[in-house]
């Protein structure tokens, strides 16, 4: 049953990346991949807000949103493959910057989540 779970949170949560990517490209351009860094650092928190609430969530939904739709939304290969593709166009300044975006405000982000999912479930 749980790889149903995976599979079905991966498709709606590869869905909503696409989704998500497409507006805000669409919205703030291409100087940084703007999209990936969105999807990245929402799952981040969704992820790290699921974590606080995991011991009072049941297992089957942590797979259902958290190795399914958190693991599909956010994507390390794009993250990195967009930050080669910046250097590669001789903008190294900005792959640094959306590197560094996405591990400070992400590793943040996660961590306000699972405070807030703790305060929650306590």
């Amino acid at each position: 049953m749980s790889w149903a779970l995976v599979a079905l949170g991966g498709a709606v949560g590869a869905a909503c990346r696409y989704l998500v990517d497409l507006g805000v490209t669409a919205r703030f351009g291409d100087r940084l991949p703007w999209g990936t860094l969105t999807v990245n650092l929402l799952g981040s928190a969704a992820f790290g807000f699921l974590v606080g609430l995991s011991a009072a969530t049941p297992d089957d939904l942590v797979t259902l949103l958290g190795v399914g739709f958190c693991g599909a939304f956010t994507t390390a290969s794009a993250l990195l493959w967009e930050t080669l593709a910046l250097v590669e166009r001789g903008r190294p300044s900005r792959a640094l910057a959306n590197l560094g975006l996405s591990v400070v405000i992400g590793l943040a982000l996660a961590g306000a989540g699972v405070a807030v999912g703790l305060s929650l479930s306590a």
